[in-house]
């Protein structure tokens, strides 16, 4: 891919009000930001750097009431992205709930043989919740089983054609979370391109991910997640509530964590502008400083987010 930088599309009427209601292969990157602002000089050689160890790095910001990219890079290639692919199975869960297709108070059984690598369901003493409360475990704690509770409800044929409406052709949600994969399942739980991710959560911010009230539902959820480790360590936020900053900083976001596997995507609004974003990195986990440096990279672009915004 050349990397490259755009203008010009893809900006709906009306669409700071809207948000206001909706939200309460390759290893090049790209090597420019939008001229004319501050630029993402630091985020760009930080990104070089991983790129060059060898790993695989993929990155997409658009404004929200422009449309213009900004930054771009290998935002076409699908990559894995963990639990990042839960947010589409959120905006079908929430479009259930909104056709009422789903029962929000359906009370699920936890599995007897429990996901043990995270989350916060194997751990409480309740043994079945509603969907309702799932979907907040999900998006809030990244629960595996309240992940795969939701995509066994709502069925991963209606999730990948939901994807394929709001735009998404080129990923895809290929599995239920596990412990171990076997030669039978996926590779992946999800594989997604920056770039289709970056413009969903532009969408869910204005009101434009199936209708104002199925977006709104999407964003409130992700406004809970407790993980801003990433891009969003540069905001300074609580990451136990942050839905509702004292300085009128918009932020929504979600995370995927896996074994060499880095994602995040959401939405950072300031005074001067906001934008969408999503940045995955896939890298060889063969120490702590291989982790460490593309988590850093993570927390260099948000720290120029934060600067492109403010």
């Amino acid at each position: 891919m050349v990397p490259s930088s755009a203008s010009g599309s893809e900006s709906p009427s009306g669409a700071p009000a809207a948000r206001r209601r909706g939200a309460r292969g390759g290893r090049r990157i790209p090597r420019r930001a939008a001229a004319g602002r501050r630029s993402f000089a630091s985020s760009l050689r930080r990104l070089e750097e991983v790129a060059q160890s060898g790993a695989q790095v993929s990155v997409h910001v658009v404004e929200l009431d422009s449309g213009r990219v900004v930054l771009s890079g290998d935002d076409h290639v699908p990559l894995p992205i963990a639990g990042l692919g839960l947010v589409p199975v959120l905006v079908e869960t929430a479009a259930g709930f909104a056709s009422r297709v789903l029962d929000p108070l359906q009370i699920i059984e936890r599995p007897d043989e429990p996901v043990a690598g995270s989350g916060l369901w194997r751990h409480l003493r309740v043994p079945a919740l509603p969907l309702v409360d799932l979907a907040v475990l999900a998006a809030a704690a990244g629960d595996p089983n309240a992940a795969n509770a939701l995509l066994d409800a709502v069925g991963h044929e209606r999730v990948q054609a939901r994807m394929v409406a709001l735009g998404m052709p080129r990923s895809a949600v290929l599995d239920l979370f596990r412990d171990v994969r076997g030669p039978d399942d996926a590779p992946h739980v999800a594989v997604g391109t920056t770039r289709e991710f970056a413009r969903l959560f532009a969408a869910l911010v204005d009101s434009r991910t199936m209708d104002a009230a199925v977006s709104a539902q999407v964003a409130e959820w992700l406004s809970l997640n407790q993980d801003l480790g990433l891009v969003a360590s540069a905001t300074g936020l609580d990451p136990f509530a942050h839905d509702d900053d004292a300085h009128g900083l918009l932020f929504i976001n979600k995370t995927g964590r896996d074994r060499g596997v880095r994602a995040e995507a959401g939405v950072l609004a300031g005074p001067r502008a906001g934008v969408a974003y999503a940045l995955t990195i896939c890298f060889d986990d063969l120490s702590i400083s291989h982790r460490l440096r593309a988590h850093d990279a993570f927390r260099v672009l948000g720290t120029d987010l934060m600067e492109y915004t403010h």
